[in-house]
């Protein structure tokens, strides 16, 4: 995604189902007196998702006919200040099926971008976890700035239509101007819009949200499931409630020593590794590969095809014309799960014959684009949580002092992420810190899950995290495969090691190896 100090680490995908409710922002009816850990939730069924969280139907039932139960959590909005105003956090839920005499509590998910929907994502991918809804209730929720819990408006849907036609990759100082002048444009929309929201996305302030959460689910210990960012999160929560941790399993793991230079920097190896598996797979099939006959023919005629882009835009989804930029970004949401290196072949293939569609529907996915062209605000979300969070600025000057070494991690993605490091400059709110703390002593045992293939959170990352949690909390499990995270692959010993820990709590041994 164009002007983001880093590709959304989300498992949202093209064929995701955007599903929830509606939105919830500030309020300032909270009484000095109030304790909201004592509040009781109202759980209702979901409705239908509000357009911050993508829009679409309500979530259909589960398996059996029970259905998705939604409720608002109330929430300081400033936790220095946590009598004063709060915000409204979103909650859904899937009870769970079996004999309540062995349900162990609450298994919470974050799913990670920052930005992504969990109330809309849970239900989307709940039957993939219907085997933990033996022992738990499974629990999601729109994380402050996202979707209907306070979220985050910057930009209107023509406008962001516009803001991603942008070229992202500047050749001469007229399109970095363009550019610069672009980002400044979006990031004083969202202080003009959100201005009151901005201070209070950071990730320290959405772990305390989900220790509240515990507290008003009746649960002693956080049972937690995070994937990607949600890692992050996870280690965040660990780090400032270490005694409450309960069981926890980190998957497509956010690597916490970095900064967000860093960050690109490994994203930009992480989606070049990922592009080679792809150009190397397609070639070795029975059938001749579509889009060339060699990996490094596959990869030559990839960059070709965005070189010629960058000059001559070809027609994408009407009236929008498939840019170099577009491309990029649907390139990079295919990467993220091998399922979809078919639809990235077909989207190549039609591309080299002047068609942009299934590309662009690639991109719109990566950017929250519904096929109404409404977006979620999932850009919004993610930009201000990072910019929140990360204490660097970088300039223009800088990026191109550091393009020679992101265009040796990737020639097709350097350029890309390393003028996405921009996106934070003149944000209206300081960055909290360089890089997260999440050491954890004391903490009860974490699972974490490393993807030798992951191009967005890469497989070096899992290890740092094992290190920062400290000794004896980290566990590393490694998944030898492809996509983003382990889980959802599908890959029946990682499914067997992770529902061992959650269900029968089971640690798995130290460096086990899954393939």
């Amino acid at each position: 995604m164009p002007n983001q100090p880093r590709l959304r680490a989300t498992v949202l995908t093209a064929a995701a189902v955007l599903l929830s409710s509606l939105m919830t922002g500030c309020s300032d009816d909270s009484k000095d007196d109030e304790d909201l850990t004592a509040q009781k939730l109202s759980w209702k069924n979901c409705p239908a998702p509000s357009e911050a969280e993508g829009g679409g139907n309500a979530p259909s039932p589960l398996p059996g006919g029970a259905e998705w139960q939604c409720a608002t959590m109330k929430a300081p909005l400033d936790w220095a200040k946590p009598k004063g105003d709060t915000i409204g956090i979103a909650l859904v839920r899937a009870k769970t099926s079996g004999d309540q005499s062995r349900r162990i509590g609450s298994l919470v998910f974050n799913f990670g971008g920052p930005g992504g929907s969990g109330v809309t994502t849970l239900p989307a991918f709940g039957d993939d976890y219907a085997k933990l809804r033996t022992r738990y209730d499974l629990v999601s929720f729109d994380p402050r700035g996202v979707g209907r819990s306070a979220g985050v408006k910057c930009e209107d849907d023509q406008q962001l239509d516009e803001y991603f036609q942008q070229d992202a990759t500047p050749d001469n100082a007229t399109e970095q101007t363009t550019l610069l002048d672009n980002t400044k444009q979006f990031n004083t929309a969202c202080e003009k819009n959100s201005g009151k929201t901005l201070p209070h996305v950071r990730t320290t302030d959405a772990a305390r949200d989900m220790d509240l959460m515990r507290q008003v689910l009746g649960d002693t210990k956080l049972h937690y499931f995070g994937i990607s960012y949600g890692t992050e999160l996870g280690g965040v929560y660990a780090h400032l409630y270490p005694k409450n941790v309960g069981r926890a399993v980190f998957d497509g793991v956010v690597d916490p020593t970095q900064t967000a230079e860093q960050s690109s920097l490994g994203q930009a190896k992480g989606f070049q590794l990922a592009l080679d598996n792809f150009a190397e797979d397609c070639t070795s099939k029975v059938d001749d590969c579509p889009v060339g006959d060699t990996a490094q023919a596959v990869k030559d005629r990839i960059a070709k095809l965005l070189a010629d882009l960058d000059s001559k835009p070809i027609p994408g989804v009407f009236p929008r014309q498939l840019t170099q930029t577009a491309a990029t970004n649907g390139i990079a949401q295919a990467l993220y799960s091998k399922d979809f290196w078919e639809y990235l072949t077909q989207g190549l293939e039609q591309a080299y014959d002047g068609d942009g569609k299934v590309l662009m529907l690639l991109s719109d996915s990566m950017n929250g684009r519904n096929e109404d062209g409404q977006y979620s605000n999932i850009t919004a979300a993610n930009i201000s949580i990072n910019c929140a969070d990360d204490k660097p600025r970088y300039t223009a000057d800088y990026v191109e002092e550091k393009l020679p070494q992101f265009r040796a991690a990737s020639p097709l993605f350097g350029d890309y992420l390393a003028w996405g490091m921009v996106s934070c400059t003149d944000w209206a709110v300081a960055g909290a810190a360089d890089h997260p703390d999440v050491s954890a002593p004391g903490s009860a045992p974490v699972l974490v899950v490393g993807n030798t293939g992951d191009p967005a959170t890469p497989y070096e990352g899992a290890k740092k995290m094992v290190d920062a949690l400290g000794s004896g909390v980290g566990v590393e499990l490694t998944y030898k495969g492809q996509g983003h995270g382990a889980y959802d692959s599908g890959n029946k010993c990682v499914h067997s090691a992770v529902d061992g820990y959650l269900l029968d709590g089971k640690v798995p041994s130290a460096g086990a190896v899954c393939s």
